[in-house]
């Protein structure tokens, strides 16, 4: 991989990851469409480069949300010190945090050589970014009939665990290229009658710890004598793909105070089939 390979796969991962348009997906689309034949996409260094470059995105959420994470971890620990749960809402919302993690953790784990074996081929990640447009606007639909008789949206805090967890469940769909973790909690916290600003924010809270955990679990890969990606590309990456993403943060929680899912199911639709048909007819592989 060259310096500069890393560093437009870095970018693209930073913007993409936050953007409901599935980051992983994009870094295995992009190395094809633009013939990189030096890059082995289903090698396990690969996949390693690409989460360690997540790094920036969680360092970019962890300041972008400093202020509400400072208040969240304080409230857990007073929570852990007590015994048991008060009723503060920071402190509601760190042990829906917990809840929601569990799942992408355990399917992460029993999941990840399966899905590797994904990476090499466009065709399948092209058919799940697809899908990731499908479930966007499957999403806003439900959401539109839930809310047509002027229902309220319910407050971040007053979701329930097992709400939580399905959120997790969803989030956990973004293990497959080509569906965003992003869309699918999103989705998903709609479905829970959050608005798209709550919906948004308690996704990208929820990515956090799940992103920065992967990519700190991955890291050591870098050193593989086999790796073909060396560790100051991954640094300089990760330092892009955070500052991307933190830019990416900053628009997105702007732009759903008035705005929904289904432009980037639009674009998630067009780019798969593109993809799709370029695959079949053998163009890229």
């Amino acid at each position: 991989m060259t310096t500069v390979q890393a560093l437009l796969l870095a970018l693209l991962q930073g913007v993409s990851e936050l953007f409901p348009i599935s980051s992983l997906g994009h870094t295995i689309l992009l190395p094809a469409l633009l013939q990189w034949n030096n890059i082995r996409r289903n090698d396990p260094t690969f996949l390693a480069f690409v989460v360690v470059l997540h790094l920036g995105t969680a360092i970019a959420l962890v300041l972008f949300y400093r202020r509400e994470w400072s208040a969240i971890a304080g409230a857990l620990f007073k929570s852990l010190v007590r015994g048991k749960m008060g009723g503060s809402r920071d402190e509601r919302i760190g042990w829906l945090l917990v809840v929601g993690t569990i799942p992408v953790g355990i399917l992460g784990f029993f999941l990840e050589k399966p899905v590797q074996a994904l990476f090499g081929s466009v065709v399948p990640v092209a058919i799940f970014l697809m899908l990731n447009a499908l479930v966007m606007f499957l999403g806003e639909y439900l959401r539109r009939r839930q809310h047509r008789d002027g229902k309220s949206y319910k407050r971040l805090e007053e979701l329930s665990f097992a709400q939580s967890v399905m959120i997790g469940l969803a989030q956990s769909l973004a293990l497959l290229p080509g569906i965003s973790r992003s869309g699918s909690s999103i989705v998903a916290g709609l479905l829970a009658d959050l608005d798209h600003e709550d919906a948004a924010r308690y996704s990208f809270l929820l990515a956090t710890p799940v992103i920065a955990a992967a990519s700190l679990l991955e890291i050591p890969k870098l050193w593989d004598p086999a790796a073909h990606v060396v560790a100051m590309q991954a640094i300089a990456g990760c330092l892009l793909a955070g500052i991307a993403a933190y830019a990416s943060v900053a628009f997105l929680t702007k732009y759903f105070q008035h705005n929904d899912l289904q432009p980037f199911g639009w674009y998630c639709l067009l780019a798969g089939g593109i993809c799709l048909i370029l695959a079949l007819k053998g163009v890229i592989a």
